[in-house]
């Protein structure tokens, strides 16, 4: 029995001694669940509204004061006309737009009822979704209020869901999957394949041959960029053709931002490769740097307003972010360069600052 007992504790100390093992332990269940307990969640607040008020009397400003008090909702702008609401809700900030008719409060007295409309960036069908049930309740609690007379007073909102009528989450899932699915392929497959050279030995062998590096790296990367942008064009064609997503935009736009994409995904693979010796490391990194951060922190399915400051600052460091933004204003509202170049700049960056990394990396580890 007490060598039974040395053993168990001779394990204990080789556990405690190994710090990727605790790590695994006791940091993986705590990340993941501060993670899944602030980014899994249906609440919304801080969603950034605009107001058209044409009417601009007291009503139509106690309703809005009410609407921006809740804590559900930032004002973004005051629309001076109806033409800007397009133009607002193409910007990508603005998730919802309330539209009080003119002579609203005139109309309330005198008829009992009066109209508003509540517009939602249905891209996000389910944030839409949400946004407008927040904004309904709002408004039938104002009428709760002062609903003190004899003759009840009514304000019927008119709901309107842009760029997602039918409010289908396949508008919302194809451009998540998209990025997913080509930053694991890209990165993944990039990772796997270098890291399995330098598990066979042949790495060296390939140095060594009239191939420069550069020239090695770019030769075992051009397979994955076209086969990557073939599943984009799947993707897309299916995205299309079978589910009924939109292509509003340039076609052509479309496809050189997948193959930014790819790039940028295809170069963050490499450096996966230079810090890491095996196959199973690199899957592993892989999987857990690429796929969970993607699912969670990119807004695929949850928005970012939602989470903590940290949190959001991490959102901001996930190039996938940036793409889902992209696909989502090209497929949806048919936006062109000045919309995204903001975007576009930071995979650029993502993709310059991965390859200058990976080479530097590479060149340490042959050293």
């Amino acid at each position: 029995m007490k060598r039974f007992t040395g053993f168990v504790i001779k394990e204990f100390y080789h556990i405690f001694r190994d710090y990727r093992t605790l790590l695994i332990l006791f940091g993986m269940p705590a990340v993941q669940l501060l993670l899944f307990g602030y980014v899994v969640t249906n609440e919304i607040k801080d969603a950034r509204i605009a107001i058209y008020d044409a009417s601009k009397d007291e009503v139509t400003r106690k309703i809005s004061e009410k609407v921006l008090s809740s804590g559900y909702f930032i004002l973004e702008k005051n629309l001076k006309n109806y033409a800007e609401i397009g133009p607002t809700f193409r910007e990508g900030k603005t998730k919802l737009v309330l539209v009080f008719g003119s002579n609203f409060a005139e109309k309330l007295q005198r008829e009992g009822k009066a109209d508003i409309q509540i517009l939602g960036d249905a891209s996000d069908p389910n944030t839409a979704n949400i946004l407008v049930n927040y904004a309904s309740g709002i408004i039938s609690n104002y009428l709760i209020s002062v609903n003190i007379e004899k003759v009840p007073m009514r304000i019927i909102p008119e709901v309107r869901m842009q760029y997602n009528p039918g409010l289908k989450g396949v508008f919302m899932f194809v451009p998540g999957i998209m990025a997913m699915l080509l930053m694991l392929i890209s990165a993944l497959m990039t990772s796997l394949s270098i890291t399995r050279e330098k598990e066979l030995g042949t790495m060296e062998l390939l140095l060594v041959s009239p191939l420069r590096p550069i020239q090695i790296i770019i030769g075992k990367v051009i397979p994955y960029v076209l086969l990557a942008f073939i599943d984009s064009c799947i993707i897309l064609g299916m995205g299309n053709f079978v589910f009924g997503v939109p292509i509003q935009g340039n076609l052509i736009l479309l496809l050189f931002e997948c193959l930014l994409y790819i790039t940028m995904a295809l170069s963050l693979g490499i450096l996966i490769s230079s810090i890491t010796s095996s196959q199973q490391i690199a899957m592993t990194i892989s999987l857990m740097a690429l796929m969970l951060p993607t699912i969670l922190l990119s807004g695929f399915i949850f928005p970012v307003e939602n989470m903590p400051v940290i949190l959001q600052v991490l959102c901001h460091a996930m190039p996938p972010k940036y793409f889902i933004t992209i696909i989502k204003d090209i497929m949806l509202k048919g936006n062109g360069v000045s919309f995204i170049w903001k975007e576009t700049l930071v995979m650029m960056s993502f993709t310059v600052i991965f390859i200058l990394i990976s080479i530097k990396k590479f060149k340490v580890r042959l050293a």
